[in-house]
């Protein structure tokens, strides 16, 4: 760049606002958690899903076999969250983990409320921490906690 030149400089933030239709799969789904319940679907091949699709991903048959699960389960994979932003479930460092829980065979990510990273690890096991106040949406899970051995 030459001392005739200038730099133009713009701040811009990318962000993608939209509001989503949930649609009976998705909506049952959240309809659990203002309930205190987790629900998965059965796949075509017999595997539990959570949370739930409408469609198989392997066959993308349409899909409607609704099935609880627990609501404890075990980390499958972790980040740890040192610095939290404003939008993240916690205001503390806190574990994005996924994972599986009693029942399912697939993974939901959430938050853990691990205290340290030294404290979770794949195959930790963790239980759901609900919300007082449930309002049908995926942060009626406050989080997940450790659980007590």
């Amino acid at each position: 760049m030459t001392d005739t030149q200038t730099s133009l400089h713009a701040p811009h933030v990318l962000e993608y606002p939209y509001t989503r239709s949930v649609g009976p799969v998705i909506g049952r789904f959240l309809t659990g958690l203002r309930d205190g319940k987790i629900e998965g679907i059965r796949s075509t091949s017999g595997k539990v899903i959570v949370p739930p699709t409408g469609y198989d991903p392997d066959t993308g048959a349409d899909l409607d076999e609704f099935v609880e699960v627990g609501t404890g389960g075990v980390v499958t994979t972790w980040s740890w969250q040192p610095e939290p932003r404003a939008n993240n479930p916690l205001d503390r460092p806190f574990a994005w983990a996924l994972i599986q829980l009693d029942g399912a065979d697939t993974g939901l990510l959430h938050a853990v409320d691990a205290g340290s990273p030294e404290k979770i690890e794949v195959g930790t096991r963790v239980k759901v921490r609900w919300r007082d106040e449930r309002v049908g949406h995926i942060n009626d899970i406050e989080c997940f906690d450790l659980e007590q051995s």
